[in-house]
């Protein structure tokens, strides 16, 4: 029996068994309201409300603290002796590893195609709305989190959720936090094995072969798909057998380089069309709030757009606070302001330049019924005709760094599930590696859409515990102001925010 047989028994295997599963609580978690001519995902409303309400909560804080950010990140209040794993920097890019992906390069030109260029408009605000939610949820991250005795870290919606209501609400809240933990760790281990890593290394595997032949090229064989599976698999386990600081060390190289390939892609298409940039922007604006062609007219458009930005950034998920929770410092507000910057950059920057290019070139497959990411390689093959292959590079390093940094991910919840032995850590490591030599063999897409429909499952239980513990949050983030203005009016160059900054060591 051939492999390419054994292969497709096993995804119909697969699919045949999970699909009324997937199905089932695909229509309960993305159940959908019809308002004002089209369908309104409640579980994306859930998302946009609590970056509302927490954006009012805390005084628009990720625009008055920005800058405070960007000064956090670069180590101007840095602390000698603060437990952690990691520096500010190592952490934003382990985070943001895991959300800059394929959502960026294919989701983004979903949206444009199906809601019209508007649909921008209202993925910028909902990213804007998102770095509300990711400072409340990392700051109880850092807050919450648990220091072994070896210096490594664990947090994340598995710690400050029990740890949080049985601090606030008493043996009631323990009871609750420990239910809540306990979901959370299925649920973020469970998309991490499907939708963290085999998802990724297909679609990387799929776009390599896609420029190489296809099925008949160089790696489109059978033996192709699996030395490419070994290969990225040997990657992965090297490094995440080295922990969080392995994983740090190469996310803030590689989340740099793939963003820079990327961004400087897109400026040389929007500079090859500069004349088009003012039509580009008046498109966006005006489409947001007069579109043509587009079901449900202006709130189409801002539903595709919040779709696209809560599916892209993960505010709100508690994903990210896990890997936050690693960082150096004794302020969790501290790292709860960088993790603002998360959003910032998944959302407001890469996919703006993602929409605006694609905008720009206008390519012939827009609007067609085609994958998202053929569309974004359209709009830059307008321009740069061999950039499929650039594409590739940057796709390629996009799954890479979201295949690590869920590993580290579903790792906590693994440990929180299951003990923190070496025996049950090699389990997990096994477990994952086999799970991304499988990734190029196998499609199961039943089981990453259900992947999906758990991993948002888990903004629900989430959400509900940001909501009770925000009162804490706004009691670090006062903390925090006292230590920064401290340091000012100590006359410490490092803690004045109009001095020159502290390099960060990555």
């Amino acid at each position: 029996m051939s492999l390419e047989s054994v292969t497709k028994s096993v995804d119909e295997a697969v699919s045949g068994f999970f699909e009324p599963i997937a199905k089932w609580l695909g229509e309960v978690v993305f159940y959908a309201v019809p308002v004002g001519g089209t369908d309104l995902p409640l579980i994306v409303a859930w998302l946009v409300v609590a970056g509302l309400v927490f954006t009012g909560w805390f005084g628009f804080v990720q625009i008055r603290k920005f800058r405070l950010a960007v000064d956090v990140v670069r180590g101007k209040y840095d602390e000698k002796d603060s437990a952690g794993e990691v520096n500010h920097f190592q952490a934003l890019t382990a985070a943001v590893s895991g959300t800059v992906g394929l959502g960026n390069i294919a989701g983004v030109a979903v949206a444009v195609s199906i809601g019209g260029p508007g649909a921008t408009f209202w993925m910028i605000l909902c990213g804007l709305l998102g770095m509300a939610t990711k400072f409340v949820e990392v700051t109880l991250g850092v807050k919450y989190r648990e220091v072994h005795a070896d210096g490594t870290v664990s947090g994340g919606p598995m710690h400050y959720l029990p740890k949080g209501l049985a601090e606030r609400f008493g043996k009631n809240g323990r009871t609750l936090g420990k239910v809540l933990a306990v979901l959370a760790s299925f649920m973020i281990l469970f998309f991490g094995l499907f939708g963290g890593n085999l998802f990724q290394v297909n679609q990387s595997y799929a776009q390599l072969v896609s420029v190489t032949g296809g099925e008949d090229g160089a790696v489109g064989s059978s033996a192709g798909a699996l030395f490419f599976g070994i290969l990225v698999a040997a990657l992965v386990g090297i490094v995440l057998l080295g922990g969080i600081r392995s994983i740090a060390n190469v996310t803030s190289r590689l989340v740099p380089a793939m963003a820079g390939i990327y961004i400087v892609a897109c400026l040389v298409v929007i500079l090859v069309n500069v004349t088009a940039v003012p039509d580009a922007v008046t498109a966006i604006v005006e489409g947001a709030f007069n579109p043509e062609g587009v079901a449900g007219g202006v709130l189409g458009a801002l539903i595709i757009g919040f779709k696209r930005a809560a599916f892209s950034n993960e505010a709100g998920l508690g994903s990210a606070p896990i890997a936050h929770s690693a960082v150096r410092t004794k302020h969790p507000a501290s790292e709860g302001l960088v993790a603002l910057l998360e959003p910032f950059i998944d959302t407001v920057v890469i996919c703006t330049m993602t929409a605006l290019t694609i905008v720009i070139a206008n390519p012939a497959t827009l609007g067609k019924d085609i994958g998202g990411v053929t569309i974004t390689s359209d709009a830059f093959e307008t321009v740069l005709p061999w950039f499929p292959y650039i594409l590739t590079v940057a796709v390629m390093l996009f799954a890479i760094s979201t295949v690590l940094t869920w590993g580290y991910y579903g790792l906590k919840a693994w440990t929180y599930l299951f003990g923190r032995s070496r025996t049950s850590e090699v389990t997990y490591k096994v477990l994952y590696t086999v799970f991304a030599i499988a990734g190029s063999l196998l499609t199961l897409q039943t089981l990453i859409d259900l992947a999906d429909a758990v991993l948002f499952s888990l903004a629900v239980i989430n959400i509900i515990g940001l909501y009770l513990l925000a009162p804490v949050v706004k009691r670090e983030l006062d903390s925090f102001m006292e230590f920064v203005r401290a340091r000012k009016a100590g006359g410490d160059t490092g803690g004045d925010e109009d001095q020159e900054s502290v390099k960060t060591t990555v």
